[in-house]
């Protein structure tokens, strides 16, 4: 009975360290999680700094102090710093070979925050897929497409894509391409195009507003436009330039071409 009491005390500073180190695991895990948030919030408060490098450094800060929080649990089973720094040292050429993928990542992450090639809140295409920039941090880009979909893109990857930032730049040029037909005037067609242009508050008047004729084709005159709008209002003016200048046709008695089926009847 005195043995196995004895037993009982000799394992009690085990089981009193577990319970430490699980306290300050919980703890630690907790309070990095309310820093990098605290962090994030505060950077994305200042004007002067964009959301995409907030939360970079918040979830560099956050994996940083999830690090402290493990040593300091390996410390209270008595595993010294400079044992760790000789445990890890020997270890760290196995786990980069395991963990090739995470370390580009990572580092992969790094050259995106110095570079910028995108910020949260632009819509990209990165190596053919497109959406809106939501969160970009130490492992990953995430996007959201136009009809809400996430879709998670490892850092390496994007950094080894072909990017394409449709929000970079403040303005946009809106193209598109108006038919009429052969026997109508193609002046008086872009006349009516460069109205239309001309009352649309949101379409720029330098550069300004170009049509020319571009195209003969089967059955119609192409008249190509070219328009520059700030980078927000892309796709209300495509969308309402093409509404106007058909409804603008119509009024003047400009045809637009379509494909005809001709039904020819012989006598038999």
């Amino acid at each position: 009975m005195d043995d196995m009491i004895e037993k009982g005390f000799a394992y009690w500073p085990m089981v009193l360290n577990g319970g430490k180190a699980l306290a300050v695991l919980i703890i630690g895990w907790i309070a990095a999680g309310m820093v990098s948030s605290a962090l994030r919030k505060r950077i994305n408060a200042t004007p002067e700094i964009d959301a995409t490098l907030g939360n970079f450094v918040a979830s560099m800060v956050r994996w940083v102090l999830i690090a402290v929080v493990m040593i300091a649990v390996l410390g209270i089973f008595g595993i010294e710093a400079t044992s760790l720094v000789a445990m890890m040292g020997a270890a760290t050429l196995a786990i980069g070979l395991a963990l090739q993928g995470t370390l580009s990542d990572l580092a992969a992450g790094f050259m995106l925050v110095l570079f910028r090639p995108y910020k949260i809140g632009q819509y990209v295409d990165i190596g053919g897929t497109a959406g809106t920039v939501k969160d970009l941090n130490l492992f990953v880009t995430e996007l959201a497409t136009p009809d809400n979909v996430q879709i998670i893109i490892p850092n390496g990857q994007a950094w080894g894509a072909v990017i394409t930032n449709f929000s970079h730049h403040a303005t946009r040029r809106v193209d598109m391409v108006f038919g009429i037909d052969y026997g109508d005037s193609a002046d008086a067609a872009k006349a009516i195009i460069l109205q239309q242009a001309a009352a649309d508050s949101r379409i720029k008047q330098d550069p300004e507003p170009w049509v020319r004729v571009t195209n003969l084709g089967d059955s119609s005159v192409d008249l190509t436009t070219r328009v520059w709008v700030d980078a927000a209002d892309y796709w209300e003016v495509k969308f309402a330039m093409t509404q106007a200048v058909k409804e603008a046709f119509d009024t003047k008695g400009i045809s637009i071409p379509y494909p005809h089926t001709v039904e020819i009847k012989r006598d038999s």
